[in-house]
This record gives structure tokens, C-alpha cells and sequence, in this order.
């Protein structure tokens, strides 16, 4: 947690984005270190624990990290919870709560409140289109005798 902690403070000193750091641990060691770096990639997806996770399935050439923790520098949002759901991670640490993060302007609030809605109901407005033609890589993933589930 020290490490997630101090990557968060460094990283966001350096100007690479907010104050959050990630670390993945495999059998006591870490495997990978992350960091928001959201102001230096222009990405908004970039967020420390995404970082982390990208980094750690790189390093152990899977996807699935069910073998590993995620130690962070704070209790993670809806995208990287998202995130740590798909890796399957054993169990996740965090030092700060979301409350924290919201009071110095991270607030994730909307989006758990956008997430229960109905789509008709959100502040960005979803429309299915081509639903018929959509469906057609859908059934060549079913057809697929190759495909490996995840």
C-alpha cells in the first residue's frame, strides 16, 4: 500500500494527473505499478489502477489475475471497479474512500446514480442503432469453434 501511496503523491507531483497510485501483487511480490496519468496521456480512461492492471496482465501474459491484489491509493471508481471485476482480482486494498476523493474534486457520484437508471432517463442520451446488423458478430462469435471464453 506504501508504494500505491507513494506513486500517487510522486506521479501527481511530476504533473502526470490526480493523486492515485496502483500496485499489483502476485504471491507477495509486485508485478506492476500504475498511476493516473490522464493529464500526460489525454486519456480519460488512464486511471491508476486501469494503468496497474494493463501493466500486471502484460507482464504475466493473462488477462486473468485471480491470483493477484490490487493495493490503491484510493477506493477505486465505477470504470477501474469495472476493470478490477474483468481481471478477477482476490481482493482489493484501498487507502482513501470515495468521499475523500470527492472532497478534493473527484466525485464519482453521478455516475453510480447514472449507472442505476434506465437508459432513457441518463444525462447522455443512448440510442440503439442497427441492432439486426449488430448481431452478426455476435453469431460469428457463437459459430466460432475457436473462441475462447473470458
Amino acid at each position: 500500500m506504501r508504494e500505491a501511496i507513494r506513486l500517487s503523491v510522486d506521479k501527481m507531483k511530476a504533473g502526470y494527473g490526480g493523486p492515485f497510485g496502483a500496485v499489483v501483487v502476485r504471491l507477495g511480490e509486485i508485478v506492476s505499478r500504475g498511476y493516473n496519468n490522464v493529464l500526460t496521456s489525454n486519456d480519460p480512461t488512464a486511471h491508476a489502477e486501469v494503468d496497474a492492471i494493463r501493466k500486471a496482465s502484460q507482464a504475466l501474459g493473462t488477462y486473468d489475475l485471480s491470483d493477484c491484489e490490487l493495493y490503491t491509493s484510493c477506493e477505486p471508481c465505477p470504470m477501474c471497479l469495472g476493470a478490477i471485476y474483468w481481471a478477477r482480482f482476490r481482493k482489493v486494498y484501498y487507502g482513501n474512500t470515495r468521499q475523500d476523493a470527492a472532497r478534493i474534486g473527484f466525485d464519482d457520484a453521478l455516475i453510480y446514480e447514472e449507472i442505476g437508471k434506465p437508459l432513457e432517463a441518463r444525462k447522455i442520451p443512448m440510442q440503439q442503432l442497427l441492432p439486426e446488423e449488430a448481431k452478426a458478430g455476435f453469431e460469428a462469435w457463437e459459430q466460432n469453434e475457436g473462441r475462447q471464453s473470458y
